[in-house]
């Protein structure tokens, strides 16, 4: 019996030219119609591996891991300073869908620094932050601001140490005046001390103590003041 064979089909010519036009493995440089430029790894037509990503609207340059198109892994973004011309580090640390998402370090300004957790560009979770005025946080994060526990370290070396909301002082707390030798222990509502006790505290060592002891001093109605500042902090938290 004879055999028949039948030729294979051929796929079109522009499927062919399509896969070759492809862009995968290492690019010296890939150059778009808006004038950004990339130097990298790629993967079915698309940023994936180790790269540098140049924005020409902004100057800005990112160095590192990217993912299907997007910054993940580790990497760092820079941006150019406009009174000096050079490029200036603004982050570095871990992206997660073309966002700083792990562990990084933000840079604000030349004396102003965060360096911890992240969440969708956000800080949250645990962090420390300088401010430029001198001023140190320590403590838990949430959605960009301080939230949970932490300590503030004033420039002047008093502290706070206790409970944050929504970048505010709330719930218990201690604060230090260290600069007059006296400990402040109380309920805290945005910020405000509602109720607490004031005591000496390291007279002896504090370069300016205050010229009379504390004199102990009771409150008419404790119970009626904690229960208001209670309160308050309960309506607080539902917000």
């Amino acid at each position: 019996m004879p055999i028949t064979k039948y030729p294979q089909k051929s796929q079109p010519l522009w499927k062919e030219w399509d896969r070759k036009a492809q862009k995968n493995g290492p690019r010296h440089e890939v150059h778009a119609v808006n004038g950004d430029r990339y130097m990298g790894e790629w993967k079915d037509d698309m940023r994936h591996g180790k790269g540098t990503q140049i924005w020409k609207k902004k100057g800005a340059i990112y160095e590192g891991d990217w993912k299907l198109g997007k910054r993940d892994g580790y990497g760092t973004l820079s941006l150019p300073d406009q009174e000096t011309g050079k490029y200036r580090k603004v982050y570095s640390g871990w992206w997660a869908g073309d966002k700083k998402s792990g562990y990084g370090i933000q840079f604000f300004g030349p004396k102003e620094y965060y360096e911890g957790d992240w969440c969708r560009n956000q800080r949250s979770g645990w962090g420390r932050m300088y401010y430029s005025n001198g001023d140190i946080y320590e403590g838990q994060w949430l959605n960009d601001k301080p939230h949970g526990e932490g300590m503030l370290r004033l420039k002047n070396g008093n502290r706070y140490e206790g409970y944050w909301q929504r970048g505010m002082k709330n719930g218990p707390g201690r604060f230090f005046h260290l600069d007059h030798g006296q400990l402040f222990e109380g309920f805290w509502v945005d910020s405000v001390a509602k109720c607490g006790t004031m005591i000496d505290f390291g007279r002896d060592e504090a370069p300016e103590p205050t010229q009379f002891p504390i004199p102990q001093v009771k409150i008419l109605d404790p119970d009626g003041v904690l229960e208001e500042a209670l309160a308050m902090f309960k309506k607080t938290e539902e917000e």
